[in-house]
């Protein structure tokens, strides 16, 4: 029969002390003295006891929980971005609580409601978007709130987006210096709000080039997608050029070209992606794309987790076209 962990109450009577001098000495700043610390330390080595820092977190009206929500989880970029910031997370002492979105991405308020109460003292949102109520309660409870990538009309919201207007400026620039004639803009059917303002902005720069853009969405945001994105649109031999809101979009589509409609990329379509996502500089990809910035993305979320300011904190990361193989 197995036994649940071993109490505070057990190490203050092995250690012949009081149930809050175990309290404090697990405490820090607690007040104890050396002979009692040394006593409970002793006791608690021997019992293998634990402290219980959810329960805590609860004593103390906050825990050091940091709540994260997203759905697609296993996409890479969200993946990379997920690894990244649970190592930063871990570095200052706080604890990562993740949510999977992926069968609330409408409607994302029971999740963090949810995390209100187990006390995370911040919220991060990778996916979805809370409702004005939701965001109203995080304020009134004292809840940081940052969003990556969603841009809410708030005034007291912490937000980090990727440059995505000026991202999708640069792949419409790579593809005019490519000398294509008809392009096609490549999202999923997801339609996130990242996705909008990418597919947007690049429609409106080769609008005024005056290239014809073929628009295409469907699917989830997957590397599937992409491909059959590429196997449709890629029947009109006259399309010569492809930008994809997301680099796994991309690697679908370069393999369906490749592969199913044997086209040669760059030589018949060139190709530019979004996000630059680990695999796109796989040998066999080699996938020319706007980059944003892991790292930048992972130290805004942290700057936004430290800051005192109560005021809404909007930071843009910074994108730069990487160059590789896939564009003339």
């Amino acid at each position: 029969m197995t036994r649940g962990f071993v109490t505070a109450e057990e190490v203050a009577k092995k250690a012949g002390v009081s149930r809050s001098a175990v309290s404090r000495t697990f405490t820090p700043g607690g007040s104890v003295s050396k002979a009692v610390r040394r006593k409970v330390l002793k006791a608690a080595h021997e019992l293998g006891y634990r402290v219980n820092r959810l329960a805590q977190g609860l004593n103390n009206d906050r825990s050091n929980l940091i709540g994260v929500v997203g759905a697609n989880l296993s996409s890479p970029f969200i993946s990379k971005q997920l690894d990244l910031l649970s190592i930063g997370l871990l570095r200052r002492g706080l604890q990562c609580l993740l949510l999977n979105a992926a069968d609330a991405r409408k409607d994302i308020a029971p999740l963090i409601e949810l995390l209100f109460e187990f006390r995370a003292q911040a919220i991060i949102v990778l996916s979805g978007e809370p409702p004005a109520s939701i965001v109203d309660e995080c304020i009134a409870n004292g809840v940081r709130l940052i969003l990556i990538n969603r841009l809410l009309d708030r005034t007291d919201t912490n937000m980090v987006l990727s440059d995505d207007s000026h991202g999708a400026d640069l792949a419409a620039t790579r593809l005019v210096e490519a000398k294509c004639r008809k392009v096609a803009v490549v999202s999923s059917g997801s339609q996130t709000p990242a996705q909008l303002r990418r597919a947007g902005a690049f429609t409106q720069r080769m609008s005024i080039e005056g290239i014809e853009v073929v628009p295409w969405s469907g699917g989830s945001t997957s590397y599937d997608s992409g491909y059959q994105a590429g196997c449709e649109l890629l029947v009109d031999k006259t399309i010569d050029g492809a930008f994809c809101v997301n680099d796994l979009l991309a690697l679908g589509f370069m393999d369906a070209a490749r592969l199913e409609m044997g086209r040669r990329v760059p030589e018949d379509v060139s190709i530019v992606g979004f996000d630059d996502i680990p695999q796109a500089g796989w040998k066999s990809y080699q996938l020319t794309t706007v980059a944003q910035s892991f790292d930048a993305l992972t130290e805004k979320v942290l700057t936004a987790l430290d800051s005192d300011e109560p005021e809404t904190r909007l930071q843009v990361v910074p994108v730069a076209m990487v160059e590789r193989i896939t564009a003339r």
